[in-house]
């Protein structure tokens, strides 16, 4: 009986992190509401609440669940049985963000606010999720590089810069206007690239 229920609610979060997922994709944070969420659902606006406390949880939610996709992403990487070299790796691994769009976005526009806002025990179920990414990444990284001091200084260099990917593959148009006004040249470039292109400076 207890197993059934925690399929419900896992399977009732679900339902309202799509539903928000999919209005993140035309609307920003602030500009999406519980109600917004509770229309695209099944769900009253009152009934959210007994799965999310604020909306900001709904996000961090959403940010484990692409952390735990691109982890199984990562461990495919791992487990296959072939020689890689620092350029098939690279390319390899850049490969896996090009799907996670939303993760991208997340962590590049609101990380800090959901974190900040939201449960403690949601938090560290986050926290130990990407816990796992750093480790697996490490381990795609033992299949080049077996230095340890070397991957942890490629691991510190990347997330970092993983966050600032997502503005740069998606300029608003009122950013390409004021580049544009400055002269500021930019260029059409996908998350694969800028991932590869980095990491292969990194390895």
């Amino acid at each position: 009986m207890a197993v059934e229920l925690k399929e419900t609610i896992d399977k009732r979060r679900e339902e309202i992190m799509d539903a928000c997922e999919k209005l993140y994709e035309t609307k920003g944070l602030h500009d999406i509401t519980i109600k917004d969420i509770s229309m695209e659902t099944s769900f009253s606006r009152p009934s959210i609440y007994n799965y999310f406390q604020t909306k900001e949880e709904i996000f961090l939610g959403i940010l484990t669940r692409e952390y735990q996709v691109w982890n199984n992403s990562l461990n495919d990487i791992v487990n296959k049985n072939i020689e890689y070299d620092s350029d098939s790796l690279a390319m390899s691994i850049a490969k896996t963000l090009e799907e996670r769009k939303t993760l991208l976005k997340i962590s590049a526009m609101n990380l800090y606010e959901i974190e900040e806002n939201s449960r403690d025990e949601l938090l560290v179920e986050y926290k130990r999720v990407f816990k796992r990414s750093i480790e697996i990444f490490d381990d795609c990284l033992k299949k080049v590089i077996k230095n340890k001091e070397k991957r942890e200084q490629i691991r510190y260099a990347f997330f970092p810069y993983m966050y600032g990917i997502y503005p740069y593959v998606y300029p608003t148009e009122k950013m390409i206007l004021a580049m544009d006004k400055v002269e500021l040249s930019h260029i059409k470039v996908t998350i694969c690239e800028l991932a590869y292109q980095f990491l292969k400076l990194l390895f």
